[in-house]
Order: structure tokens, then C-alpha cells, then sequence
């Protein structure tokens, strides 16, 4: 298999002179152009042999593969602009930043690649008892330099279907019912390449021989032991089929522990060039439940309905970032970032902790001045006046990772007519809404960057006073739970239409359709990955509703 993907991607951007950064900051008629390019080669063979002895099965598969992602951008950015008629980023050279070195330019181009060998044998004894066993040998550029870059990742797999020993022959309840466990050990290598060796980069200017030049300084440490993050699962599993195919599904267990996550460590300089080195050390796991089921409800002569539920859950804790070499100084570290007028961090990761937790000031009330209410660090109420707003006095105030996930798609026909509706949800989590943060600042003195919501009043009591700085607390923290209609398509189709047509299909769609949330902001839907999970940006763009008709004709 082979196969090339080539996506080119132009952006510009423009603000005119009567935009509040040229008002406010200056930045007269700032604009930007870009352009990016990403290239992607896959490239996998693969063998396959199988035999049958009697009541023995077994094949063998072994394969190549080869992925290279290729990646190329550039960028600029000017202001300085005279008017808004010869200007903006169609024309950004003759903006005057750009020449007195007050802008932006830049430009760059990574290339990683990805080799893998793999292998893999089945087994199975009269159908009854199956055996799965696979081995993967596979080398990361991003680890070029170490010791490591390649890995090995084992795994194996036993199955027992129950329906075919001979104490399940007389009953009627399964048609089929098998058992699975299984146990593998799967890699991640480093998103950025170059980690594990020591690199240089330009730093500030020196004077030198009666010139201005770039210095370059150590950009980072070698770590020759830097090697893959490592997902090691357990699972447990049973896939049933019942009334003659018409209730299936699956049920699976899991457990999954990541160990060596990569972090940066603090070092001492010297000896080492750099005060951080990138390794391996951190610990975490991950335990859930998966459960599909697949109905067929009614099924008759001009009628059939489809439905497949899908649930899910999941809980982490991160159990250690230290590492048998590399050692932290504290037993946490804070992440994520709310933009002014707060300008702090929104998460904290501590071992012993879930991932995606909020780090804030909680309040719990306010008095009849509109002034917050807290619980500080021992539970104890204080007064916004009396209240320190100490880093010590936050505490953990929500968590931006859903603990259950949900779905539900249907599909029904009845004679001609077809109708499919997709529907999932996500629940148990928490989203910080930095919009209301932002443009319910009573401080913002400009009338058309406020929300109508700034004049509600806060528990239900009064307006928030004007002598409340903005700040980051468990106000603006909300429950993010949601429930999302997908996507709604409704066909009909014409069958015999003629000679060569043997049938066409009209058809409606709306995708985006419906969501019921209890959510204030624009939509519930926001990140639930990396370390900081349940953060809805002020920025963010509005999902969309479209409507799609078409036709389909079959030949």
C-alpha cells in the first residue's frame, strides 16, 4: 500500500486603522500573511501466510512500513500603515514596522519519519481456543541521537469462545459468546525532533569588532537515554451475539499504565549548558469501561430500524514524575494559560492528582457591595477585602476531562425512505469559560466589548462591584456536560427509473444539528486533550450548522 497527501494552507489577516490596537497600542492597520504546506508518505507491505491441520489453524503476517511527514510555513507580519486603501496583507511590505525591525518574519521546515518491522501469528483449536501474539521493531527520527530510537512493543491476546464447549450446547440464549484477555505494550515517541541532543540557538546581541551580532547560546542538554513513552494495557473483554443477530455487542475492561512520559527536568548549571534536560520519568494510569451494543429492534417486510449505543468511561492519576535518574523539585507543576486581563495559569498536574484539574480561587458567595466571597485554603470564609490572593490560596476548583462518554446512532428504512441520526454526548466535566471572565469584567470601560450578562446578578444577589479586580475563581467555571444531535440525513430513492439509471437517491442533511447543554458559551465541545483539558477560549470560533441536499445515482 502507498499512498501521498499533499495539503496547501494561505492565511492573511488585516486590521483596519480604527481597530483597537492602532487606538489603543499603536499597531496602525497590523495585518499578517502566511502560507504552509504539509506533505505526508505512507508506504506498507505486508505478507501473509495461513494453513489448516485438522482442527489446527494458524497464519503468520509480517510487514514493512514507512510514514515521513513532511512540514514547511512561513510567515510575516507588519504595521505602520498609512490608510486602510493601499494597505493589509495583500500588500503588507510597505507597512513601516517590518523595515525598523518591529515585526515579525519567519520561516521554517521540519521533516520526521517513522520505521516500523511487525509480525504477527494467530492460533486457534477447533474455533474454541484462539491465540494472538504480535511483535512491533520501530524507529523514530524524533530520537535521533540517543540510544533509543528504536523500540519494541509485544503483545498477546487469548480468546475462549464459551458457545462451543459442550455445557453451552443445549442453551439458547447466546448464539455466540467468547471471552478475551489480553496484555500489550505500545510507543510514543517525542512530538518535537532533536530532544535527546545537546542544540544551540541565537540569542541576544553583542557588540563585536564595531558591530551588532547574534550570539548563540545552548538551547538544550544530550540526553543519550531519552527513549520512547511506553503504554502498557491490560484488558479484559466479552463479545456476545444473541437472538439470532439482533442484540450483539461487546464489553471491555481496561487498565493502562504510561510510564516514562517525557518531561523537562531543572538542572544545575554548570555542570550542564542548559537548566533543563529533557527525560523520561513520569508515571500515570488510566482505568476504564467500554461497552458497545448493536440492536436491531424491529426488522419486517417494509420496515427495519438499527440502533448501536456506545458508553464509555474513564479516570487517571498521575502517580510520579520522577524518573530512576532525573528528579523533580516539587511534586506538581502548573500549565495552561488565561490571557489578560488575568494572565495566569489555569491548570495543575500533582502526582496523586486526575490530569485537567483547575487551579484557581474558589468563592462561594458575595456580600451586598458585589464584592467576592472566598474559601481559602482551610475552608474558613473570608472577605474579598480581607482575602490575600496569595498563589497558596488557590485550590482545586474543577476538571476539564468528561469521566463518561456516550452515543447513540439510528438508522431506519421504511420502503423507499431512509433516515439515519447520529447522536453522542459527554458528561462529568467542567469548562472554564474565559469569554465571561474576559467581557464580564465590570472593568472593561468599553461598552461594545462587554457581554450583556456583566449587568446579572452574581449567586442571584447583586452586580459585581467595580472594585473587584478580574481575576481567575471558581465563578467562571461551569458544568460543561452535553448532549449533541450529530448529523440528520433523510433519503429517498427511486428505483428502476429507466434503462441505464438503476436507481437514484434524493437526499436531505443537517449536520450540527442540535445541542442541548446547560453550557453559557459558545459550544461545550472544547479540548479534552493534553494537560489542559476544559479550557474555552474567549476566541473560539462558533461551530457551524450546515445544511447539505444532494442526489445520488446508481448505474
Amino acid at each position: 500500500m502507498m499512498s501521498y497527501v499533499r495539503s496547501n494552507r494561505n492565511h492573511g489577516y488585516s486590521e483596519s486603522l480604527e481597530h483597537i490596537s492602532a487606538l489603543r497600542d499603536g499597531y496602525f492597520g497590523w495585518s499578517s500573511v502566511g502560507a504552509n504546506t504539509r506533505m505526508e508518505k505512507l508506504f506498507e507491505l505486508t505478507a501473509l501466510y495461513s494453513k489448516s491441520i485438522n482442527d489446527h489453524k494458524f497464519s503468520v503476517l509480517g510487514g514493512y512500513s514507512y510514514n515521513e511527514t513532511d512540514y514547511e510555513d512561513m510567515y510575516f507580519a507588519n504595521y505602520g500603515f498609512q490608510d486602510d486603501y493601499f494597505g493589509g496583507w495583500h500588500n503588507i511590505g510597505i507597512g513601516s514596522a517590518l523595515k525598523l525591525g518591529k515585526a515579525d518574519a519567519s520561516s521554517s521546515k521540519s521533516t520526521t519519519n517513522l520505521v516500523g518491522f511487525f509480525g504477527r501469528a494467530t492460533y486457534s483449536y477447533l474455533d474454541k481456543y484462539l491465540l494472538m501474539a504480535s511483535l512491533r521493531y520501530e524507529g523514530a527520527s524524533q530520537l535521533w541521537g540517543t540510544d533509543n530510537e528504536w523500540g519494541i512493543f509485544p503483545s498477546v491476546s487469548l480468546g475462549w469462545r464459551i458457545t462451543q464447549e459442550a455445557f453451552m450446547k443445549e442453551q439458547r440464549l447466546f448464539d455466540d459468546l467468547k471471552l478475551r484477555v489480553g496484555y500489550g505494550v505500545t510507543g510514543s515517541q517525542p512530538a518535537n525532533p532533536f530532544l535527546g541532543i545537546a542544540m544551540l540557538k541565537y540569542d541576544k546581541y553583542a557588540y563585536v569588532d564595531g558591530k551588532w551580532v547574534q550570539t548563540i547560546v545552548p538551547a538544550s542538554n544530550a540526553n543519550p537515554d531519552l527513549k520512547w513513552e511506553e503504554k502498557r494495557e491490560t484488558n479484559i473483554g466479552l463479545d456476545f451475539t444473541m437472538l439470532k443477530g439482533r442484540l450483539s455487542g461487546t464489553i471491555d475492561l481496561y487498565n493502562r499504565d504510561v510510564e516514562g512520559l517525557i518531561y523537562n527536568y531543572t538542572v544545575p548549571t554548570p555542570p550542564n549548558f542548559y537548566p533543563t534536560t529533557t527525560a523520561n520519568g513520569g508515571k500515570m494510569q488510566n482505568r476504564g469501561i467500554e461497552v458497545l451494543l448493536n440492536i436491531v429492534p424491529v426488522i419486517a417486510k417494509d420496515f427495519e430500524w438499527n440502533t448501536t449505543f456506545t458508553f464509555s468511561t474513564n479516570s487517571n492519576k498521575l502517580k510520579s514524575l520522577d524518573g530512576s535518574v532525573f528528579k523533580t523539585d516539587y511534586d506538581y507543576f502548573d500549565t495552561g494559560w488565561l490571557a489578560e486581563p488575568v494572565k495566569t495559569s489555569s491548570h495543575r498536574v500533582q502526582v496523586g492528582e486526575k490530569i485537567g484539574n483547575f487551579w484557581g480561587f474558589k468563592v462561594v458567595d458575595v456580600d451586598n457591595n458585589g464584592k467576592w466571597i472566598y474559601e481559602d485554603k482551610d475552608g474558613k470564609l473570608v472577605p474579598y477585602d480581607e482575602f490575600s490572593r496569595a498563589p497558596e490560596e488557590k485550590k482545586i476548583i474543577g476538571n476539564g476531562l468528561p469521566q463518561m462518554y456516550a452515543g447513540w446512532n439510528n438508522y431506519v428504512q421504511y420502503k423507499n425512505f431512509d433516515l439515519s441520526i447520529s447522536m453522542r454526548g459527554a458528561f462529568n466535566f467542567d469548562i472554564i469559560n474565559e469569554a465571561r471572565m474576559y467581557y464580564e469584567n465590570s472593568k472593561n470601560s468599553r461598552l461594545e466589548n462587554r457581554l450583556k450578562s456583566v449587568n446579572n446578578k452574581i449567586f442571584g444577589k447583586t452586580m459585581l462591584s467595580k472594585e473587584v479586580d478580574p481575576e481567575f475563581n471558581s465563578y467562571y467555571v461551569e458544568k460543561g456536560d452535553y448532549w449533541k444531535i450529530d448529523n440528520v440525513t433523510l433519503g429517498y430513492t427511486l428505483k428502476n427509473v429507466g434503462k441505464y439509471i438503476k436507481s437514484i437517491r434524493l437526499y436531505g442533511s443537517i449536520l450540527n444539528a442540535l445541542t442541548i447543554t446547560g453550557y453559557d458559551g459558545v459550544d461545550p465541545e472544547v479540548s479534552a486533550s493534553g494537560l489542559n483539558p476544559g479550557y474555552d477560549s474567549r476566541d473560539q470560533y462558533p461551530s457551524i450548522r450546515s445544511f447539505t441536499f444532494g442526489v445520488g445515482f446508481k448505474f
